[in-house]
């Protein structure tokens, strides 16, 4: 499984101190397990299949895409749970 960041997730990662950047990205390769581990729910009102990983006070906004023989994981924002969804 390959894994790829959208620009919005990079700058909310590269804004973050160590700690907690490493905390994000431990929860993030979960994800890539089968079955997906961690806190997550779909989002509601979602079409394209988006989904959210809890971390913390922290919010990944994610999905899975099928590209042929490769399945991606598409990383689409991070940021907290009060901003994330607006």
């Amino acid at each position: 499984m390959k894994i790829e960041f959208k620009k919005p997730a990079v700058k909310a990662l590269n804004s973050m101190d160590r700690p907690t950047k490493e905390r994000i990205k431990a929860a993030i390769e979960g994800l890539t397990k089968k079955p997906p581990e961690g806190d997550i729910k779909p989002m509601e009102g979602s079409k394209d299949g988006t989904m959210r990983l809890r971390v913390g006070k922290y919010r990944v906004l994610f999905r899975f895409e099928d590209d042929g023989s490769l399945e991606i994981l598409l990383i689409l924002d991070i940021g907290p749970r009060g901003d994330i969804y607006k």
